[in-house]
């Protein structure tokens, strides 16, 4: 507790103020004494509100109580809103600076609005800022260009922030390292190596923004060869390649750098654990949970959200509770979005639901994260109408679904066979939101007409899919088909079986699920899984033509090749032989092992009985 009646000075009293009560009661002192319009310890107070992450509504009440503020107290406070990533009042505040007979902005007032839109990407408003850089004469300030090169940079903007750069007079490494950082965030590698080549000094950040912007683009091998000719490594560099190992699934070397990481922060601890659970690793996630704990490293809400991911997987009911009952005991805030969608995911996803929807039923505001964990709870449970239901009253909040959204409600629809809402569903975020279907809203569609059985409409929405193919997609048809009698897979001629079947189901090849669908439905098809992708192989076959082989004119395609006829027959109603007629399809008799011709131009023919082998060439 302050004694105020023995009336320090203000130095040693604003340095004796730890906490906000502190705080508060120093500025009931100085208000008695008359202070309260001194501007430097009006400063003093604002700087420590902040630090001390306080209410930034009391920081600017102390700020509004001062009748002319000057430049020093706008831009404190300027700082304040900037960290605490309030754009609105930032620029309220700007425009107010701007009227006042007291203050005008100067190189600092316009650095921390250039950092908050670097950090929010905020494109507009920056270029704004560069615009009253320039009136004020302070655009080519080392800096203000630094800034405005980071902001350029953030945006991907690079031809701005080239000529940002190029106008400079004056260029430190900080200004130089923006413009690497630059390029690597925008994925030009080619023009970050060449500044960084040109730069009279490097520094640490100057080698970790390459090594970011290697691993960023995927060239993990790349960014391990800058890693290991940095002069200096500290832990930082050792993170960023530790996160683009886990995040290429190889957590082998991840765990090696790892261990040869010579200090270990929460942040390395958090990119491995996090990378453990992302990969499908659950045990070992836990194993260097209780490996960190034990050495006295205090998990952050980012470690947890990693663990609460991890048991998810697992499954355990009873490790769920031990989760939850462990983060009640820490300091953590349960109560930020992404922390309470991970808790209410876990629980959901080991079988306690009725926790989960405490948990969800307790938080005054709910966002896309937490209905998505809850939405996603209800399908693992089974509970296709109240998923759905949720997801409606989540539209009815104002709230827009993302991406995410769409694919986890058309998972729901999914486990519980709801085609027609499901469809609905996919034609929405198209025709309403106006996203672009991604590989997992299709492996959704899909799975949900084969399993209802409208085998024909999921082939034809996968093979109009403008992406490349998707193994889980193929896999929920193909799965489908092996225990469907009446499927039919007919070619529509060389190109379309080869686009379709070969480069889709091949490209599959390496998923091992898919592989032994396909090795079940189509035995004679020879998949090699060292091969990239599975091509055709155009042999001679033995023909009824007097030459004795096929016409090179003449394709002839085996499509459904030795199957079995009691899986698989083909539609012989007088309809479905039209359609393949229309096609160039012949249909031979029906036999034990299904003939199919494809007839290209003039020629056709019945391809033979002998093995027609998919092999790579």
């Amino acid at each position: 507790m302050l004694k105020l009646s023995t009336r320090p000075s203000i130095r040693l009293l604003i340095q004796s103020c730890k906490t906000l009560c502190h705080l508060q009661q120093f500025h009931a002192h100085i208000i008695c004494r008359g202070l309260e319009q001194d501007h430097w310890t009006i400063s003093n107070i604002l700087k420590l509100l902040t630090s001390l992450s306080a209410s930034l509504s009391y920081s600017t009440s102390v700020f509004n109580r001062v009748i002319a503020p000057s430049t020093l107290l706008y831009n404190v406070l300027l700082k304040g809103y900037s960290r605490n990533s309030r754009s609105r009042e930032s620029f309220l505040l700007y425009t107010r600076m701007k009227k006042s007979d007291s203050a005008s902005p100067d190189e600092y007032t316009l650095s921390s609005l250039l950092t908050l839109c670097s950090r929010e990407c905020k494109l507009r408003e920056g270029q704004i800022v560069h615009g009253s850089a320039i009136r004020y004469g302070v655009a080519v300030d080392m800096f203000v260009g630094s800034g405005l090169i980071d902001f350029y940079g953030k945006c991907t903007e690079m031809i701005s922030a080239d000529k940002v750069f190029d106008e400079m007079p004056d260029r430190n490494v900080v200004c130089w390292t923006a413009l690497v950082a630059g390029y690597a965030n925008a994925g030009d590698m080619g023009n970050a190596r060449n500044v960084f080549g040109r730069m009279p000094v490097r520094n640490s950040v100057s080698w970790t923004a390459m090594i970011i912007g290697l691993v960023k683009t995927g060239d993990i091998v790349g960014a391990r060869k800058w890693f290991d000719e940095m002069p200096r490594k500290n832990v930082v560099d050792y993170t960023v390649l530790i996160d683009g190992y886990a995040k290429s699934g190889d957590m082998a070397s991840a765990m090696a750098l790892f261990e040869s990481c010579p200090e270990k922060d929460i942040v390395a601890w958090s990119a491995l654990i996090s990378g453990f659970a992302q990969n499908g690793m659950p045990k070992q996630a836990l194993e260097m949970f209780k490996e960190m704990e034990s050495g006295g490293v205090k998990p952050d809400e980012f470690i947890v959200v990693s663990l609460m991911s991890a048991c998810a997987q697992i499954g355990s009911l009873d490790l769920a509770k031990s989760v939850d009952y462990y983060l009640s005991e820490t300091s953590i805030d349960a109560c930020q979005a992404h922390v309470m969608a991970a808790l209410i995911g876990m629980n959901a996803r080991c079988g306690n639901m009725a926790r989960a929807e405490v948990l969800f039923n307790r938080m005054p505001q709910h966002d896309l994260i937490t209905y998505c964990s809850m939405i996603k709870g209800y399908s693992i449970d089974g509970r296709g109408d109240q998923a759905i239901e949720l997801f409606y009253r989540m539209l009815d909040e104002g709230l827009v679904p993302d991406e995410v959204a769409f694919t986890v409600i058309l998972s729901a629809c999914s486990r519980a066979g709801l085609v027609e809402e499901g469809w609905n569903f996919f034609t929405t975020l198209t025709d309403k939101y106006s996203l672009v279907p991604t590989p997992d809203h299709y492996a959704c569609m899909v799975d949900l007409l084969s399993k209802a059985g409208r085998l024909e409409a999921a082939y034809q929405l996968l093979v109009s899919c403008p992406l490349e193919p998707y193994a889980c997609a193929w896999g929920a048809l193909l799965g489908a088909s092996s225990s469907a009698p009446d499927l039919w897979f007919c070619p529509y001629g060389e190109h379309h079986f080869r686009s379709q079947v070969r480069n889709a189901v091949a490209f599959t090849v390496n998923h091992s699920t898919v592989k032994k669908i396909v090795a079940g439905i189509f035995p004679e098809m020879e998949l090699k899984s060292s091969a990239p992708m599975v091509t055709r192989k155009v042999c001679t076959l033995d023909s009824p033509t007097s030459s004795g082989s096929v016409s090179r004119d003449t394709i002839y395609w085996r499509a459904t090749i030795a199957v079995d006829a009691a899986r698989i027959r083909v539609k012989t109603e007088k309809r479905g032989r039209e359609d393949l007629k229309r096609e160039g399809i012949h249909v031979g008799a029906e036999s034990k092992n299904l003939l199919v011709t494809v007839s290209i131009g003039s020629d056709h023919t019945t391809v033979s009985n002998s093995p027609f082998i998919i092999n790579p060439k």
